[in-house]
């Protein structure tokens, strides 16, 4: 059952769109929750419902979290799903969003997508963006892979989108994208590959790359805060430690070296030319001269 967490205070929201990560096998070096929350932070988004976790979880694996409340009182934290709602300003978007926050569940995971997907159809959400994270052979120095799909083959192209040809299991990001595409809510789905010599997250850099998809869909400029420095810092880091093992440097290079040979280059049509230019002009702000 979802818990409404506030009242609709002022203006109801314009055909959100809901934006979607779980931690969990759907989430290679939290890179998913990470864009997530770094959108939440940045647009200043207030609580607007979530799950009842008792019907989904098995508190044994998704153990509740007990903390201090000013040094004295202890509250408990219980794993489940939580939605904020942002009001963006008129002026740069006809859309708001609704961010859903979450783990995935250990059951009953048809009903819990058949929740979100009635949440959705109750604020009327017009698209949704599931993200995801995946382990994969690639190396840390090149620009992260982002594949994903769009609701028709017309969309796809227009965003120049590299689908996967993934076939086997899936996780409750896939689940849940399925779910809306069969009750007529347009999903869009993107995955970021993350090496898996360097799985443990964080991982800003393909959170980044996440979140340049997300501004593409949503067509206005999406704020990445300190993710871009700390992308910078972490690659740095990485580098360095690998240097100094030759067996770990070796195939970092064979990986390059097979990325450059056999990674497909995104389609550079003539949309996504104009858009890449216009999130570059908007990232660069108003300039003198």
């Amino acid at each position: 059952m979802i818990d409404d967490l506030a009242a609709q205070p002022g203006r109801p929201l314009r055909s959100p769109v809901m934006i979607a990560a779980f931690e969990g096998w759907n989430d290679a070096g939290d890179a998913a929750t990470t864009a997530v929350e770094q959108l939440a932070l940045a647009w200043d988004s207030a609580p607007l419902a979530e799950i009842d976790p008792e019907e989904y979880y098995d508190f044994q694996v998704s153990r509740p979290y007990s903390k201090l409340v000013d040094g004295v009182t202890r509250q408990l934290e219980w794993p489940t799903t939580r939605v904020s709602q942002v009001r963006l300003p008129a002026e740069s978007s006809e859309h708001d969003v609704l961010l859903v926050r979450g783990i995935e569940p250990n059951f009953r995971w048809r009903a819990y997508c058949t929740e979100l997907v009635g949440l959705a159809e109750k604020y009327q959400v017009s698209t949704v963006i599931c993200l995801g994270a995946l382990l994969a052979d690639v190396p840390h120095t090149r620009p992260v892979q982002v594949t994903g799909s769009a609701p028709d083959p017309t969309t796809a192209a227009r965003f120049g989108l590299t689908t996967s040809s993934y076939e086997g299991p899936t996780g409750i990001t896939g689940v849940f994208a399925d779910f809306c595409v069969q009750r007529g809510i347009p999903a869009f789905s993107f995955w970021a590959a993350v090496p898996h010599y360097v799985a443990q997250g964080p991982h800003p850099k393909a959170a980044v790359a996440l979140l340049n998809r997300v501004e593409e869909i949503l067509d206005i400029e999406v704020p990445l805060g300190t993710l871009p420095d700390q992308a910078e810092d972490w690659e740095v880091e990485v580098t360095d430690i690998a240097a100094q093992d030759e067996d770990i440097s070796a195939y970092i290079q064979t990986l390059e070296e097979t990325t450059e040979e056999e990674v497909p280059l995104r389609p550079a049509s003539g949309d996504v030319l104009a858009a890449e230019f216009e999130r570059y002009l908007r990232r660069r702000g108003p300039q003198e001269g």
